[in-house]
């Protein structure tokens, strides 16, 4: 698995913290935490759904204060990443988070972009930074994160939507995705995790994004699933992060195999890796374990990995040519 080449679309760097990470950066800022140890930290991560999880998710931001902090936290990612045989990774961030507590957003983008630029002169991995809004605050909050990271527009490739989905039905959102469309970004939005099939549609419909994050809830719709599969609309699917927020209770009834074998773009990514025990290559093989896939079929989540990434054809021509089946 490490040698086979292989793009990230759905990772949030906030959640590749790992728990000796997160007490290193807590005591270089001066902060406390609940918890006293990694160890006493990783037995926080039983989750019961999403919102549990946010709630340590959101902790875990409170440490990361100053520009070295996200290039650190930022480096860490891409290192590991490279190691797995990642050649491309388009890492969603939320800065709202850490504007809550009062970081400046150059602080945040800063140490992220330097990470990114030595990422690429020392490590064969290409980086690139897709902001994300919360979808538990307001549109409106959402508009002004877009006026706020203006001046870093050359180097913010999308924009996508995540946090808490219930009750927060993406068509909420419909003037933050124009928005962002005119301005030149490409989109994508968290949909049908704990959602219903109807917020996947409504992604596509209403904020007529160009990817759906998880999208786990479209394949209980037989007509959906067609459309995903005739519009050719890449799904980012997280098995392990499913599993443990339990999406899924068994990944051997995980719907990827059926998705693919019905013509969507599935590929396979980490979501929030250091709280769901594992990284890119550990949900690769999870999946593949659980449904039994083939070489072949494994080969081509790598390949729908690239095809749906928001990089130029010219940028995966080498890469498609390794994967070639």
């Amino acid at each position: 698995m490490t040698t086979l080449p292989k793009a990230e679309l759905h990772v949030h760097l906030e959640g590749t913290l790992e728990p000796e990470d997160m007490m290193r950066f807590a005591a270089r800022n001066g902060l406390e935490l609940p918890w006293r140890s990694p160890d006493e930290l990783r037995a926080a991560y039983a989750f019961t759904g999403l919102e549990n999880f946010l709630s340590v998710y959101f902790q875990g931001c409170r440490v990361l204060r100053t520009r070295a902090d996200f290039h650190d936290l930022t480096t860490a990612y891409l290192h590991r990443a490279a190691a797995q045989g990642v050649r491309r990774a388009e890492m969603l961030f939320g800065p709202q988070a850490f504007l809550d507590h009062g970081v400046p957003i150059d602080d945040q983008l800063g140490g992220i972009t330097d990470a990114i630029d030595e990422a690429r002169e020392s490590r064969d991995i290409e980086g690139a930074l897709l902001v994300s809004a919360h979808r538990h605050r307001t549109e409106a909050d959402a508009l002004e994160l877009l006026d706020l990271v203006r001046p870093w527009r050359d180097r913010i490739l999308g924009v996508g939507l995540g946090s808490a989905e219930r009750g927060n039905p993406p068509s909420k959102f419909a003037r933050y995705f124009a928005a962002a469309r005119g301005e030149g970004y490409r989109t994508t939005c968290h949909a049908g995790e704990e959602g219903p099939a109807s917020y996947v549609r409504e992604a596509l419909d209403v904020c007529q994004v160009e990817r759906i994050d998880h999208g786990y809830a479209a394949a209980e719709v037989p007509d959906l699933v067609t459309r995903l599969a005739e519009e050719q609309v890449t799904l980012t699917m997280c098995p392990l992060s499913n599993l443990r927020l339990h999406v899924t209770d068994d990944l051997t009834e995980y719907p990827l195999k059926a998705l693919m074998d019905a013509g969507v773009p599935v590929t396979v990514n980490s979501d929030d890796p250091s709280y769901f025990g594992g990284y890119v290559n550990e949900n690769y093989a999870a999946v593949t374990d659980a449904l039994g896939l083939t070489e072949a079929e494994v080969k081509t989540l790598a390949r729908n990995s690239f095809t749906g990434s928001f990089a130029q054809p010219e940028e995966l021509r080498g890469v498609l040519e390794e994967l070639a089946l």
